[in-house]
């Protein structure tokens, strides 16, 4: 190597450590752009139809429904489409904001994953509380489809939860595109991570988080699950990955629903109006239609 190569060398590394950070800090991809005027969910969503609390189940849907954004997402700009969908067919509809970091106001799903299944626990009590069911639905996208499954597992969530819908959901971690497999050759760059933002981390395919989560099994007896995937998930890879194995458990992928449906990671959670006549089907199975291209006009 010739010696004035290496502050060449040294600089392309650097952009390449700076964008690979970058990278890993948006695998989780921005479910929707919060920003300072962005006010919390309970202040605002009561005039949009979920989160009110004086909601009583029906006998049609007894279950409250819980969304559970996805990282950097929050309670409101993730379910602008879901939550009025759910609720204008006959659903009690909730959603939380939860991994919030000091210093960290406006954008949520960045604190430990074990920390933030807590702060689910507490907020599933207060909504079955509120309606009077002893039992919720979950659904949720990307980190949210995924860490209700430690709130099941173990913090007792099973108990009193029916069934947890996942919309490309990180069941088992993500590579991101292979991106995650680069990080030991950038010395410092795993523990950055880590310590800014521990939620990333333990997304990464084989973090000591996502280890324990799926250690002994995927699921826990008395839930129902259902995983709904895209071909097209360019932030959880590969994107067989989310499926999950086991008892009560249906994995299903958009395209074989709808061939056409181009829908990403983002996309699939937050306006796909194919998957979310899916979720219905989850939440309501004794009722369930076929899905298929046309239920975007449903």
């Amino acid at each position: 190597m010739l010696p004035w190569k290496r502050p060449g060398r040294t600089r392309r590394a650097r952009r390449t450590l700076t964008a690979l950070l970058l990278v890993v800090a948006a695998f989780a991809a921005p479910t929707a752009t919060a920003t300072a005027a962005t006010p919390t969910a309970e202040a605002t969503t009561n005039s949009r139809g979920w989160n009110d609390y004086a909601c009583k189940p029906s006998a049609a849907h007894p279950r409250p429904v819980v969304l559970v954004h996805g990282t950097f997402g929050n309670s409101v700009d993730n379910w602008l489409v879901l939550a009025p969908y759910l609720v204008n067919r006959g659903y009690c509809v909730f959603s939380l904001d939860y991994g919030q970091l000091p210093g960290v106001p406006f954008f949520h799903g960045l604190g430990p994953i074990d920390k933030s299944a807590g702060q689910l626990d507490v907020f599933v009590d207060k909504v079955l509380a509120a309606t009077g069911a002893p039992k919720a639905d979950l659904v949720g996208h990307s980190q949210g489809g995924m860490m209700p499954n430690y709130y099941l597992k173990f913090l007792g969530g099973a108990a009193k939860v029916n069934a947890l819908v996942g919309l490309a959901p990180d069941n088992h971690g993500t590579t991101l595109l292979g991106l995650t497999k680069l990080l030991p050759y950038f010395p410092g760059a795993e523990d950055l991570i880590a310590a800014a933002t521990p939620g990333l981390a333990d997304q990464i395919a084989g973090s000591a988080f996502m280890t324990k989560l799926n250690a002994g099994g995927d699921t826990v007896p008395g839930v129902r699950y259902t995983v709904i995937a895209t071909r097209y998930d360019e932030v959880v890879t590969p994107y067989r990955t989310q499926y999950l194995d086991g008892p009560n458990v249906r994995n299903v992928l958009l395209q074989d629903l709808c061939a056409v449906d181009l829908s990403e990671h983002v996309a699939i959670g937050t306006i796909d109006r194919i998957a979310f006549h899916e979720v219905e089907n989850a939440l309501d199975p004794a009722h369930a239609t076929p899905t298929n291209c046309f239920s975007v006009i449903g």
